[in-house]
């Protein structure tokens, strides 16, 4: 567990409802350590998750803190910014403004917006549609929720996370969010630098995931979801749409979710798309991996600043 919304809560992971009591809880727990210890055959991420999981519930204490929604600093990316949220308390809210005046790049649209706003409407059906709630973003409401409207947060805050990086690399760089792709939904973003222009996706599954037959894969996506092929198609409405051709795609994940900085989909000479760990996402925006020669930026920039249009 990586402190994600998208995460397994602790009770998911024990295979026990929210309302079960300790003695229920505690034969759960030596079940599933049974079931996962390497000992004895199992897995040692799953037992890892289980350990975690007892900590965070196993006593009365804990479980109570963790039920009130604990707001224990987060864990942090490496542009400093919180995993969950920007605010400093660890919760869910949108990002504050920023206090220092350093250059950044030049940002246009709502990082997050889209994504936000159908988690709270998810979020609104669940509780009841009239029945108010106080703050949508309440860690113990949003860990209560089910695992899908959670991880329609997660992505939210994923999206923030990467335009937080973005945003650090300075003056030259531009960066549109939420493009609209028409019949394909939106990419997430579009980053030009001196060494492309981008097409980015930013996702969390809330587990770890595999590059496999040309797809990503994962015990925790949905049926049928297709991550490369969708952030293909994305890219490639709005590449219709605004005449600009995109140097490449990346998937942003978390750190956590991978065990490589860089992983290829397809052809290793012309990708399909770099599945990349958010930590190394400015190397590989910076050209480490991009095809030899630069674009002119100044003419890109204009046409999508003339053409693009956002969700």
């Amino acid at each position: 567990m990586t402190d994600s919304p998208a995460d397994a809560t602790p009770y998911e992971v024990l295979g026990v409802p929210a309302t079960a009591d300790d003695d229920e809880l505690r034969r759960a727990y030596r079940r599933a350590a049974r079931e996962t210890h390497p000992d004895l055959g199992g897995d040692a991420r799953r037992f890892r998750q289980v350990q975690i999981a007892w900590e965070r519930i196993g006593t009365p204490a804990a479980r109570r803190a963790y039920d009130a929604g604990s707001r224990a600093s987060a864990p942090r990316t490496p542009s400093g910014s919180s995993v969950w949220a920007h605010d400093e308390d660890g919760t869910f809210a949108p990002p504050t403004a920023r206090r220092d005046s350093r250059p950044r790049a030049r940002s246009h649209g709502h990082p997050g917006g889209r994504s936000r706003e159908v988690f709270l409407q998810a979020e609104r059906e669940w509780v009841g549609l009239g029945d108010p709630i106080e703050d949508p973003y309440d860690p113990a409401l949003v860990r209560s929720a089910p695992r899908h409207i959670r991880r329609l947060l997660a992505e939210a805050l994923a999206e923030e996370a990467t335009a937080a990086i973005v945003s650090e690399m300075g003056i030259g760089v531009s960066v549109w969010h939420d493009l609209d792709a028409g019949a394909e939904g939106k990419l997430d973003h579009a980053v030009l630098t001196p060494s492309g222009l981008w097409a980015v996706e930013s996702i969390d599954w809330g587990a770890p995931v595999r590059v496999e037959h040309g797809e990503i894969a994962g015990e925790t996506l949905a049926p049928g979801e297709r991550p490369v092929k969708e952030l293909v198609r994305a890219a490639r409405a709005v590449q219709k749409q605004t005449r600009v051709k995109f140097t490449g795609r990346l998937m942003v994940v978390p750190d956590s979710a991978v065990d490589e900085d860089v992983q290829v989909v397809g052809p290793a000479r012309k990708p399909t798309a770099l599945v990349v760990r958010r930590s190394a996402l400015g190397q590989v925006l910076n050209g480490v991996f991009s095809p030899e020669g630069s674009v002119d930026v100044f003419e890109i920039r204009d046409r999508l600043q003339q053409t693009v249009r956002f969700v």
